[in-house]
């Protein structure tokens, strides 16, 4: 198992909640100070070279026109830690390219990062979560369809190297297109994209793409990741190989399950900050109607829309692993075992006000005595024995969840 630190950036010095009506897109800029912001980005920033140098991988991702996440352009991040780190790989994930109006630009991007890094650059392409509709002032109707064709663009620019060629698509027309530098990784840096829903996984397993699950939980991931190995298989003929899904979830590790409480209450912040009305979780389009009928309802929640739920709660939705590192082995093993086995973990380590010594001290404490009892666990993956071990795995409460954005992709597979 390869382990992903991430942290969203967040800018967690904020009035009252009841001051404001949303944390996304529309919350006026005069509540960020530069000079605050300057300082966090220096946090940030050292802490992903922490986890290059305790031996973690590193991800990163991008928002736009909210406090949870002041990183807007994750490329420019990207290219910092390009030359700020020495051997762990880059994940963006990801690029937004549905909402992009130039893939072409996002092919460039990614391959200078990829030169720059020599090889390092894992590139993640996402539709965008439903906040990001309204910023980036695009219609949030057949996001997936622009995904799929933004990819196909982006793939074609990277592996077309005698000249340029023409793209006309339903979305997107390019012209003379002849991505200089070319990338550093051939045919091209590996491909991620997230999935949230069964019938999300067939274009990604068409494509041999790593898949990825945000806060799905234990009552989610289930549909998710057999959704993607039973695609697999249609597709290739073979057993789907264990690195090409990965899991997103909180991870606190603490020496004490005191101080595991007491930080664990920070880095919530995360879900409990996150106040956004209706009409930003919920654009016309971006779900399919049944969906967005049941949400309007409010029959159907989103992990994230879920703020009065305490760190407590999360663990036992499986969204969030805490405590000693004996309790966050057991939970991760717990969760790895019901959903049948995954290859990566991306791991948001730091959220809210949580410090940068608190940060450090639990990344220290994973690296040391949980990472190597994970690859250990994961070195003797067996498809037979994990049947057996998914018989066994329960939630550690009744498993319910909520998903974490509904049904990300609908596009058939061609």
């Amino acid at each position: 198992m390869k382990a992903w630190f991430f942290t969203e950036d967040a800018y967690p010095y904020l009035p009252p909640d009841k001051t404001y009506d949303s944390i996304r897109v529309d919350l006026p800029s005069k509540h960020y100070d530069p000079a605050k912001g300057a300082d966090l980005y220096d946090m940030y920033l050292d802490l992903w070279c922490a986890a290059d140098e305790m031996g973690l991988e590193i991800m990163n991702n991008e928002h736009h026109q909210t406090a949870t996440c002041v990183v807007p352009a994750a490329p420019i991040m990207l290219g910092i830690l390009a030359k700020r780190t020495k051997r762990a790989r880059l994940l963006i994930l990801g690029n937004p390219i549905a909402n992009r109006n130039q893939p072409v630009r996002v092919a460039e991007e990614m391959a200078m990062v990829d030169v720059l890094s020599r090889g390092r650059l894992e590139c993640g392409f996402v539709r965008g979560v439903p906040y990001e509709a309204a910023p980036a002032n695009m219609s949030a109707w057949r996001g997936s369809e622009r995904l799929w064709e933004a990819h196909d663009l982006i793939l074609k620019a990277w592996t077309t190297h005698d000249g340029p060629f023409n793209f006309e698509g339903r979305f997107f027309h390019a012209r003379q297109v002849n991505v200089w530098p070319r990338p550093y990784q051939q045919p091209h840096p590996p491909v991620w994209v997230t999935i949230g829903s069964g019938p999300s996984t067939i274009p990604v397993a068409r494509h041999k793409h790593i898949g990825a699950v945000f806060l799905a939980g234990y009552a989610g991931i289930n549909a998710i990741f057999d959704g993607y190995r039973d695609n697999w298989t249609r597709f290739h003929g073979t057993a789907m190989p264990l690195d090409r899904l990965a899991y997103c979830a909180l991870v606190n590790v603490a020496e004490t399950k005191a101080e595991a409480e007491r930080t664990a209450e920070k880095l919530i912040w995360y879900v409990t900050s996150n106040k956004v009305p209706p009409h930003w979780t919920n654009p016309p389009g971006y779900f399919p109607p049944p969906v967005a009928a049941q949400i309007l309802k409010g029959g159907r929640k989103l992990a994230l829309d879920t703020p009065k739920l305490t760190a407590e709660d999360q663990m036992m939705r499986g969204n969030f692993f805490c405590g000693t590192p004996d309790d966050v082995y057991a939970q991760i093993k717990n969760f790895y075992e019901y959903s049948g086995g995954f290859g990566h973990l991306l791991m948001m380590m730091q959220a809210g006000f949580l410090t940068y010594d608190e940060t450090i001290k639990s990344m220290s404490l994973f690296t040391k005595e949980v990472y190597p009892r994970l690859k250990e666990l994961t070195a003797k993956y067996d498809p037979e024995a994990m049947k057996e071990a998914r018989a066994r795995a329960k939630p550690p409460g009744d498993g319910t969840t909520t998903d974490y954005f509904g049904v990300e992709f609908n596009r058939k597979a061609s």
